[in-house]
């Protein structure tokens, strides 16, 4: 494969990734559970500060549970650090955290350092796992 060819193959999965990015933030600020795990694999795991979801249904009960009370009218914020790719797998890191309803700012104590570990089937990117811990 020549660079270019590579450099191609790289942009065009990196604008992928930023759409799959995309609808999930979209379904979270439509407080939509399905749509939100819809990219979601179902062995998804997701690991955070006092939570651990063992697969996609658990994730989507834990955020539907979140958009009927705490997270209802959040919205996410999230700015890339980086992304890698390793064949058909992406780790992308991010820098991120949670609106609440009418918040225009993201309190310092509630930004995370995610990681996204995705995989691409059938032409597809899902999220295989995700995990996060405090910035500060």
């Amino acid at each position: 494969m020549s660079n270019n060819t590579s450099t191609t193959a790289q942009l065009e999965a990196t604008d992928e990734i930023r759409s799959l990015f995309n609808e999930i933030y979209t379904a979270w600020a439509d407080n939509d559970a399905d749509a939100f795990v819809g990219p979601y694999r179902e062995d998804a795991t997701v690991v955070m500060p006092g939570a651990f979801h063992r697969d996609r249904d658990e994730i989507r009960r834990s955020m539907a549970a979140g958009f009927g009370g705490p997270l209802k009218g959040s919205r996410t914020v999230d700015q890339t650090l980086s992304i890698r790719l390793i064949g058909d797998t992406a780790i992308v890191v991010s820098k991120a955290g949670i609106l609440l309803a009418g918040e225009t700012e993201l309190p310092t104590e509630r930004e995370v350092i995610a990681t996204w570990v995705l995989v691409r089937e059938d032409g597809r990117w899902l999220v295989a796992s995700y995990a996060n811990a405090p910035a500060h």
